[in-house]
């Protein structure tokens, strides 16, 4: 937008306004490192009162498993939960693991090896009378191993509502050039007894997943089922978890928009966030999941909040984007710009009476940082800030010439669930373009 001068004279700057003091608003809860040591992908299974956490190898046997009374930890150090690996599998390259209970009360332990065979990855299963192990190996080959598609890792395993249990893969295509999908595959009670053909659920395709999806786990919410799965290389920063839901168990399934775990809408807490579990509580769910720590040299396990706004997962202290020109918008209107997210903003919030109210939602109550996305083309600009029609507090905009956008920081206190944020005009002109919440 462009104000004429005629415009900005014939616009009443408001009397300034008596402001309530505000709560006290404390900046959100970031995920707790409750592993610090070499702990990547990690699988949760909780019998009783105690949690079980599975991971890659390390260098510390097959399969590493560590115990705690809380997710927060403090977490033990336990043996090897498969001493063992199947005949057909070489020792030292052993992934993402993954135990669920079967209805006989027993436990199954999927696990990805190096085929000796096929020379790719290929998923394995062994079993055990306790979640601790030791478990041993079923068969005497593996239970999905296909080197034409590069191998197949990252197994898990979902129980739905009616009973009928699935595996969930990833197809290792990346190793060999080619796309990687994301599998279902029924399977009978047992787990290792596999039931008709495998359907494909997700298939790698957008820029920023560098032709890798993988490490699929499976949860429903109300009707829908929402996939979670890591993207790009796990090397580095750029690794990060997301999601796809969908109405059917095989789909289709709809990708989210943006990433559910970056290292930018972490704000840097954790750096490659990946190899997502859900755990799924009366209490209240939480992310289980890996991150790199001492300067790239181990990935460390972490804990966040999650929530459920519908069907789409929100991690506490992950920020979550809201477009302001989507909210409620009184004496004031939508702007087209290439220049803003999603190509529109709220504008012309010129009047004493403007504002911009945006539904945002809350994991769990208590403090939050809210990021408001604005330009400022008229000098320095105030807002007031109010949270479910409480007490305001003062947004500063600094100039920043328009189509030039920046981000205001405010710290508010929300309630579990939804919440409604208003922004009113206070002084000279700001446009919005979205809300970020973490």
């Amino acid at each position: 937008m462009r104000r004429t001068l005629a415009h900005l004279l014939a616009v009443l700057v408001a009397a300034s306004c008596v402001l309530v003091a505000a709560p006290a608003g404390a900046a959100t809860t970031a995920p707790s490192l409750v592993l610090g040591t070499d702990f990547p992908d990690p699988d949760i299974l909780k019998v009783g009162g105690t949690y079980h956490a599975y991971s890659t190898n390390n260098g510390n046997g097959n399969v590493p498993v560590a115990t705690a009374s809380a997710l927060t930890g403090p977490w033990t150090r336990r043996a090897d939960a498969l001493p063992t690996l199947g005949a057909w599998a070489s020792g030292g390259l052993t992934w993402a693991p993954d135990v669920s209970r079967r209805a006989d009360g027993t436990y199954l332990l999927y696990y990805t090896a190096r085929s000796r065979a096929a020379g790719r990855q290929c998923i394995g299963a062994a079993t055990s009378t306790s979640p601790l192990g030791p478990f041993a190996p079923v068969g005497s080959g593996p239970l999905v191993c296909d080197a034409a598609e590069g191998g197949d890792i990252d197994p898990s395993s979902f129980v739905d509502t009616d009973g009928r249990r699935y595996l969930l893969y990833k197809d290792d295509g990346n190793a060999v050039g080619q796309p990687t999908s994301l599998w279902a595959q029924a399977v009978a009670a047992d787990g290792v007894t596999l039931q008709g053909g495998r359907v494909e659920l997700l298939r790698s395709g957008r820029a920023e997943e560098a032709g890798v999806i993988e490490a699929p786990v499976l949860t429903r919410v109300g009707a829908h089922y929402v996939l979670f799965y890591s993207l790009g290389g796990y090397g580095g920063d750029g690794y990060q978890t997301s999601y796809a839901s969908a109405t059917s168990l095989t789909g289709p399934y709809t990708k989210a928009y943006r990433s559910l775990l970056t290292t930018a809408s972490l704000d840097g807490a954790v750096r490659g966030p990946g190899g997502a579990d859900v755990v799924r509580e009366a209490g209240g769910d939480r992310l289980v999941f890996h991150g790199w720590v001492n300067d790239y040299s181990a990935r460390g396990m972490y804990v966040a909040d999650l929530g459920w706004a519908g069907d789409n997962p929100v991690v506490r202290g992950s920020r979550v984007r809201y477009e302001a020109e989507r909210g409620t918008l009184h004496h004031c209107g939508v702007r087209s710009t290439a220049t803003a997210s999603q190509g529109q903003v709220a504008a012309y919030l010129d009047y004493a009476d403007s504002w911009v109210e945006v539904s945002v939602f809350a994991p769990r109550a208590g403090g939050y940082t809210a990021y408001v996305g604005y330009s400022a083309g008229y000098g320095d600009a105030e807002h007031t800030l109010t949270v479910n029609g409480g007490g305001a507090q003062v947004l500063a905009y600094p100039n920043t010439g328009w189509e030039t956008w920046r981000q205001a920081r405010a710290d508010v206190v929300l309630n579990a669930g939804w919440n409604t944020l208003r922004l009113t005009r206070r002084s000279r002109w700001a446009e919005l373009d979205y809300l970020e919440i973490a």
